[in-house]
């Protein structure tokens, strides 16, 4: 059984996190958030191998939840690869739709990925559901984070960003919805901003990014 985070909380005799000493598996075969994973560990000098360097399987996300995804993704590869795995789920939730895509974002962009047809399935959903202005057209990304090691031992921790969805997607940068995603407070899309803009992490910034969120949680556990 695995020990989370949250589990041990509750015992204050038991260490607080589990630390990374060693090289990690990035259990993920997405190109584009291998590379904002790697960029993020970057700074602390963690060597990373991926899932698809180890030619290891992709699994099955099946669950109903971002950590439950996350998790199970991080465990196959540690328990596949020996080593400690670093595993990601994340996805957009749109308020008009009821939080969907949510889970699901990746399947909406179907088995070729392209996401520019997810967004515009988007936004066929909300016109349908008379979602024009701005109030209506409200979402959320949401990223759960997931380090699990051979034991199958876990440190989990999630992060979300508001912001609000526009139309035509505007910028090339990024993956996925980044393009039709404005975050509260700017004036430019993800798909607009470099991957340091949209990280903003320190001394830049304190993190923007849902991913960016989850990680700066992870590493003053973890890394610290």
């Amino acid at each position: 059984m695995s020990e989370s985070s949250s589990a041990r909380a509750a015992n204050s005799s038991a260490p607080i996190c589990r630390k990374i000493t060693g090289p990690l598996v990035i259990a993920t075969h997405n190109p584009g958030k291998l590379a904002e994973m790697r960029e993020l560990l970057l700074p602390y000098g963690i060597e990373a191998v991926s899932a698809a360097e180890l030619d290891l399987p992709a699994p099955e996300e099946s669950g109903s939840t971002f950590r439950a995804n996350a998790r199970h993704k991080a465990i196959s590869a540690a328990v596949a690869a020996g080593m400690t795995a670093f595993a990601d789920d994340s996805g957009l939730a749109v308020d008009a739709l009821g939080g969907a895509p949510g889970v699901l974002s990746a399947r909406w962009a179907g088995e070729d990925r392209n996401f520019s047809r997810a967004m515009e399935l988007i936004e066929q959903k909300m016109r349908e559901r008379g979602a024009h202005a701005p109030a209506a057209r409200r979402a959320h990304f949401v990223s759960a984070l997931c380090l699990a090691w051979p034991d199958r031992h876990v440190e989990e921790f999630d992060a979300s960003i508001a912001g609000t969805l526009i139309w035509p997607p505007r910028g090339e940068q990024g993956f996925g919805y980044d393009p039709m995603f404005l975050p509260d407070g700017y004036a430019r899309t993800f798909g607009e901003m470099t991957r340091q803009e949209k990280h903003g992490l320190p001394p830049a910034g304190r993190g923007l990014s849902h991913r960016a969120r989850a990680f700066l949680k992870l590493a003053e556990a973890c890394l610290a």
